[in-house]
């Protein structure tokens, strides 16, 4: 994978409509345009979500982990298609296989993997993997339509 396509955080904000709390990808090391993506989220003590999950044993919700990966393939497809996040939506149409493997807690930095496995029309099916110092935390296989924001 080549790093020519890595994103900062500014890049991101203008290809993806999440904003705080709920980006969840805060930088792209690696873009290969139709093939994969990896990027990470920084996982902070402050994060909203570990208020409740769970007082005194904070652990990043499962969903969030996958919400982010499925932020990463959003930016991955944003970026291969060459289209702008003010006219497109990236929308979950599936999650499959979903395996959380160990929790993710504060201190952590998610590593984020993505790779196509089939595009047909607009749906692009991926291939998710989420790590943390190189140990799987979370994997699955998800789906996503590419739609016009005014035909929703």
């Amino acid at each position: 994978m080549s790093n020519e396509c890595a994103l900062d955080i500014q890049q991101i904000l203008g290809m993806l409509p999440h904003r705080y709390p709920f980006l969840l990808v805060d930088r792209v090391l690696e873009l290969e345009p139709g093939v994969s993506i990896k990027a990470y989220k920084n996982v902070t003590f402050n994060e909203n979500f570990f208020q409740g999950h769970f007082p005194g044993q904070p652990i990043m919700p499962g969903v969030l982990i996958m919400e982010a990966l499925a932020q990463a393939g959003g930016l991955f497809v944003v970026k291969t298609l060459g289209v702008s996040a003010t006219d497109k939506l990236f929308l979950f149409t599936g999650i499959e296989s979903a395996k959380f493997r160990r929790p993710v807690v504060p201190g952590d930095q998610l590593m984020l993997e993505a790779c196509v496995l089939r595009r047909k029309l607009n749906i692009w099916k991926m291939q998710g993997k989420a790590t943390v110092n190189g140990v799987l935390v979370a994997e699955g296989v998800f789906s996503a339509a590419v739609v016009d924001k005014g035909k929703m």
